[in-house]
């Protein structure tokens, strides 16, 4: 018999609702084929096919179950994926049976069915059977089978891609996307690269005071070269932990994008890094878009002020809207208490966007403005400012991580920690 792909399970199929911070990675460019028995499941694949993991995927969608499977490949290939519903135990192993005959090699197979027993499992795993899945299902169910086909567990771990985006220009999101993402390479020792996808007027390269000859630009200008190999020799490291991707922030071209021109650098970045933060500018095209709905969490920056209220509140919609299987944009309040400037409070922006700020950073320019000039993080120029913290805070929503690194011990701690207990 032909054998599917398989995939390493647990021997008890779980129809427990998976963590909110659950992080799936996207599957690559495959054909998947679902041959479904009942109208529940059909709309839950046909969902679970508009989500943004799957958005490389071509989806098609057939009633018929496992009969209508095995004539259809009877004349036709099969794709990479088939989805089958039954809600039968012998007339599911001995229609996979006939399956077999029929279907390439390569191909995997995942079931949708109502048995809960583990002899049946057993039985499926010994057929080749790459994963099953316990009706009923919803969308995000079928996304995380699909996907974990494509992402074995002992490769190293798809990269988190968090976007940082302005409700309005001048708002500070760049400084807030910096600091954060070296909260995460400092404090979470999270490898991370920061992408400045504002190649004409980015300030990562300032604020990290860098400036390295090459940078994003060259891989979106070079989408053809883009690999591994050409990716680590744009980045520009920033500390042990921290990679920079930096904008050429110069004026002599023009910076049109296509809707998936960094479709490629975001796929390159995510197979070689845990952590990328984009550092989105204030624009709204095909490519910001779908960097913005593509990523796996997102913060939008406002300022307390009526435009970045509506501002704030049309994003959040937008993207929650386009995510349905994931959690809602996180937003924080920037420029906090300008003297003599009437500002909308944060309750009223709970009330507005029903959710409440991860933070509400306050307006201390001298510092802001001192760390921009010197090219520093606001952790280097005070290690006690309140910020800091803040920035951490909204670190550890963004990637799920809620342990800090713990500092190295010495030779002498557990000494000094028998006299300190005393």
């Amino acid at each position: 018999m032909i054998s599917y792909a398989r995939q390493t399970h647990e021997e008890q199929p779980d129809a427990t609702p998976p963590p909110v911070e659950e992080h799936i990675a996207p599957a690559p460019r495959v054909s998947v084929q679902a041959f479904c028995e009942t109208v529940e499941t059909a709309a839950a694949v046909q969902s679970a096919g508009e989500d943004r993991r799957l958005g490389k995927a071509h989806l098609k969608i057939q009633m018929g179950g496992m009969a209508a499977a095995i004539e259809a490949y009877r004349s036709a290939p099969t794709p990479n994926v088939i989805v089958l519903e039954s809600d039968g135990r012998n007339d599911l192993l001995s229609g996979l049976d006939q399956l077999a005959t029929v279907c390439d090699a390569g191909t995997r197979v995942v079931v949708i069915g109502r048995i809960n027993d583990v002899m049946l499992y057993r039985e499926l795993v010994r057929r080749g059977v790459s994963d099953y899945v316990l009706a009923p299902v919803g969308a995000i169910d079928v996304v995380r089978s699909i996907c974990n086909l494509f992402s074995a567990p002992e490769a190293k771990a798809v990269g988190r891609i968090i976007a940082v985006v302005g409700a309005k220009g001048g708002v500070g999101a760049s400084t807030i996307a910096h600091n954060v993402a070296w909260a995460i390479a400092r404090d979470l020792a999270m490898d991370a690269v920061v992408a400045d996808l504002d190649l004409a007027f980015g300030t990562a390269g300032l604020d990290y005071n860098q400036d390295p000859p090459q940078g994003i630009a060259d891989a979106v200008f070079s989408p053809d070269r883009v690999d591994t190999a050409f990716i680590d020799r744009l980045l520009s490291k920033c500390t042990d932990h921290l990679s920079l991707l930096a904008a050429p922030a110069t004026l002599d071209r023009v910076y049109d994008f296509g809707t998936d021109a960094f479709d490629s650098v975001f796929d390159t970045l995510r197979s070689t890094m845990p952590c990328i933060v984009l550092d989105i500018p204030h624009q709204w095209s095909g490519w910001t878009k779908r960097a913005l709905i593509g990523a796996d969490d997102i913060l939008i920056v406002a300022a307390p002020d009526l435009a970045n209220l509506r501002n704030a509140k049309n994003l959040f919609d937008l993207l929650k809207a386009a995510r349905p299987n994931d959690r809602p944009p996180l937003y924080c309040l920037n420029q906090v208490g300008v003297p003599k400037r009437p500002e909308i409070a944060a309750t009223e922006f709970a009330k507005a966007i029903e959710s409440q700020p991860i933070v509400s950073i306050p307006f201390e320019p001298q510092i802001f403005g001192s760390a921009a000039n010197n090219g520093q993080m606001i952790a280097e120029i005070s290690a006690n400012h309140k910020s800091i913290e803040m920035f951490l805070q909204i670190a550890q929503r963004l990637t799920g991580r809620s342990e800090t690194k713990k500092q190295k011990s010495s030779l002498l701690s557990p000494l000094i920690d028998k006299l300190r207990g005393k």
